[in-house]
């Protein structure tokens, strides 16, 4: 049997205490008792809703291997019949359990952040590091206090490539995480307004994000967008703390992998990557340019650990969106058919027009887009300017039809002029009935908005009504 960790390597990593007899070993971690599977350890984690002890039970029942438990909560767990390993605190005892991930591995990592497209760069480096390796990459956006270390003590030692996401939404968030990670290669993907109630300016946002830089191990590389306007800030903070091998990506005529041509479609793009002085053509199976200057980076990350290039290139062609972030539904109604374009996961003012933009080039011929959006949360004192300011890129792409939900987006309907068509409701759950009655043939739908608002009920609900379309399929 091939162990993630064996029992004694786990205790004496998390400094715990075994009580009952142990396993010799188990086969991956989890902290949802809901979707643990046989032979893991559940990790009784307690967050700010719920406690993982309270659920021990339904771990011991679906399976679990052995329980990780507080010394506090010892006293109720004692009508289970399963060992555990006791510790003081749960999630430190995770942390600790990563640490030693990190020291035991051989494997190159790479670590994500950045206002817009971390999760999408993250999966990229996923797929285009595979043929060269044994990649491990978190699940989701596992990028928190609890989902980088969860991540790091799911990694098996022989892992070739980490990839790692690490957010934040306050200043100090990054820095304790990524010295658990400690990358070899760091890649910012941009600096946007996003989190903005929680900080004063974007120069802040951008001192958040450059706490990555302290985590690098000796030697470590960094990848930097070229375009953004506080690259030369990063810049600096890197050189501050000591990197000396920084990188750039982006249209800029100094980029060290420079995006020399795009062309895209709504299903795919072309892109041509300068590299070294010589240029590359690329598909990209993912539509959208956000999209292919994020590729930049990967292909830099992807020289830079010494996997191969031609094989990640070519892994590109058959990239495709995920859920929630630009991933394409064509679903039949009556006679014809409709476009949905699920980017609900989230939402920031740098995402929304990327989306916007988006929407614009999926839609040619059809007869209507129609941009469903719904509130950027985290804005603070700055949200009623930023949706607002949405009108701007909507009627520069030619977006005719918007349907909006939320009370921040109030601010955005009183800014669009009578030559559009606004449908708005205060109620998510009112503006997908609207939806649901509304969407005709031919239309192309964009749904966005921050995760919180349930934006994606909207989605779902859509995909519950109208079946997927097909071109051999006969409607009557």
């Amino acid at each position: 049997m091939s162990w993630l960790w064996t029992s004694e390597d786990m205790v004496a990593a998390m400094a715990g205490r075994p009580f009952g007899t142990l396993p010799e070993g188990i086969t991956g971690i989890s902290i949802d008792s809901r979707s643990i599977a046989p032979g893991e350890a559940f990790f009784a984690i307690k967050g700010d809703r719920v406690d993982g002890h309270d659920y021990a039970s339904m771990a011991m029942a679906n399976g679990a291997a052995l329980l990780v438990v507080s010394e506090a909560r010892l006293p109720a767990m004692g009508r289970l019949t399963i060992p555990m390993i006791v510790v003081e605190d749960v999630l430190d005892a995770l942390a600790r359990l990563g640490v030693a991930a990190r020291q035991r591995t051989a494997a190159k990592i790479i670590a994500v952040t950045g206002s817009v497209g971390k999760t999408t760069t993250k999966e990229m480096l996923r797929h285009v590091l595979s043929p060269s390796g044994k990649v491990h990459a978190s699940v989701a956006s596992f990028n928190n206090h609890w989902g980088v270390p969860l991540t790091l003590a799911r990694m098996p030692r022989d892992t070739d490539f980490g990839v790692f996401e690490i957010g934040m939404n306050h200043p100090g968030e990054i820095r304790p995480l990524v010295k658990m990670v400690l990358p070899h290669v760091a890649i910012i993907t941009t600096i946007a307004p996003a989190h903005l109630g929680n900080f004063k300016s974007i120069k802040e946002i951008a001192a958040a994000k450059a706490e990555i830089f302290e985590g690098l191990v000796p030697g470590g590389h960094v990848i930097l967008n070229r375009d953004n306007d506080q690259f030369n800030f990063l810049d600096r903070s890197a050189q501050a703390v000591g990197v000396e091998n920084i990188h750039t990506f982006g249209q800029h005529a100094k980029a060290d992998f420079r995006l020399a041509e795009f062309n895209g479609s709504e299903e795919n793009s072309a892109l041509w990557l300068t590299l070294g002085g010589e240029t590359v053509e690329i598909v990209l199976g993912a539509p959208g340019r956000h999209i292919a200057e994020n590729a930049l980076a990967v292909l830099g990350a992807v020289t830079l650990v010494g996997a191969n290039l031609d094989e990640a290139i070519a892994a590109l062609a058959t990239l495709k969106a995920e859920k929630g972030r630009g991933k394409r539904h064509k679903l039949a109604i009556g006679h014809g058919q409709f476009t949905l374009i699920d980017e609900s996961y989230n939402a920031n003012p740098a995402s929304m027009r990327a989306a916007i933009a988006l929407l614009a080039a999926a839609s040619e011929g059809r007869s209507r887009r129609i941009a469903v959006l719904g509130d950027m949360l985290e804005m603070g004192e700055y949200a009623q300017k930023v949706h607002a300011d949405l009108a701007g890129p909507l009627l520069t792409a030619g977006i005719e039809h918007v349907w909006l939900a939320g009370p921040e987006m109030a601010a955005l309907r009183d800014s669009l002029p009578d030559s559009v068509h606004v449908e708005y409701r205060e109620k998510t759950e009112d503006l997908a009935a609207f939806v649901l009655n509304s969407v005709a043939p031919g239309d192309v739908l964009m749904v966005k908005s921050s995760l919180g608002t349930g934006f994606g009920k909207i989605v779902a609900a859509l995909l519950d009504k109208f079946p997927a379309f097909s071109d051999t399929e006969p409607y009557s």
